[in-house]
């Protein structure tokens, strides 16, 4: 697959405070990783008032902080700007065939299992009596991310943290993190690897009017050789996607993990497109300079040749 050019501009963060009361930590998952389809430029990231606090990589691949909070409010802020492909989902990848289980990469097999959230093993009959007659591999993905378009809800705000895939398909309607772990554990019984992703998702080609900023949860599924994207939230493709993190279910992409005593008092998150060299990490925020939220695409202008004289 040939990299497509990296002609949008985005700024990606969020800021978080904790009250904390007694002894408390956290494990923080919010820089976005390495990718194929965009590049970090700046980004800064603070940890509260110099709390201790060291990073590491999970299972996953995933680098996170693991902080020890102090007593009373802790300010976290991460601001980041990417320079981002304005090709969508998929665009370029080869056609794939699905591998059988006894072909597929030891590392990926963990996504087949049944997990916390995405209890596959409670979905295979339902799993075979709608999606057992599709064409394995893309075609079943595409099938399922399409029904469970049309028929769970998005309801914004309704997530509970106890619901798994299961729950939701009784429930009928969700949040982001709901539909990916639908859809992952829909392709799981078929020995499909699904993995969950969270990250930014900016609304680049794609007018938002309730104009919610807030971390995206998705799904990516196994194929051949290669991950492909599947939303079912929007279940269609989308421009400028930044993973900050994977695993089997939401455990792994929390954005936080609390140990202790402490609770969320403050929480905004922003993903946007900015115009190439006008807006720096640390700027206020000023969403009247936003360029996405419509639908037409306005890429970056061509950097001017150099000339000699």
């Amino acid at each position: 697959m040939i990299p497509s050019p990296l002609d949008l501009t985005l700024r990606v963060g969020c800021s978080l405070a904790y009250e904390v009361t007694g002894t408390a930590s956290v494990l923080l998952n919010v820089q976005p990783q390495a990718g194929q389809h965009h590049a970090v430029l700046f980004q800064a990231l603070t940890l509260g008032a110099n709390l201790p606090a060291e990073a590491f990589v999970d299972s996953h691949g995933n680098h996170v902080w693991r902080v020890t909070l102090a007593p009373g409010a802790n300010y976290f802020r991460h601001d980041a700007i990417l320079a981002v492909s304005s090709q969508p989902d998929n665009a370029g990848q080869p056609p794939a065939v699905p591998l059988p289980p006894d072909r597929l990469p030891s590392a990926v097999l963990r996504y087949t299992l049944p997990s916390r959230y995405c209890d596959s093993d409670k979905l295979t009959n339902f799993a075979w009596e709608k999606f057992g007659q599709i064409e394995h591999g893309l075609p079943r993905v595409n099938a399922i991310s399409q029904w469970l378009h049309d028929n769970i809800e998005y309801r914004y705000l309704s997530g509970r943290a106890d619901f798994s895939a299961w729950d939701i398909l009784q429930r009928g309607h969700g949040v982001c993190r709901d539909f990916a772990h639908l859809a992952i554990a829909l392709n799981r019984t078929f020995n499909l690897p699904a993995r969950y992703v969270t990250g930014h998702l900016p609304d680049i080609g794609f007018p938002d009017p309730d104009n919610h900023m807030d971390f995206h949860a998705y799904a990516e599924v196994y194929v051949g050789d290669q991950w492909f994207t599947t939303d079912a939230r929007f279940h269609v493709p989308r421009i400028g996607r930044i993973k900050i993190s994977h695993g089997q279910d939401a455990v792994d992409g929390a954005f936080s993990t609390i140990f202790g005593g402490a609770t969320l008092s403050y929480f905004q998150v922003w993903a946007y497109q900015v115009p190439r060299g006008q807006v720096g990490v640390g700027d206020p925020l000023d969403f009247s300079r936003r360029l996405d939220n419509r639908r037409t695409v306005q890429t970056d202008p061509p950097p001017h040749p150099i000339t000699s004289v």
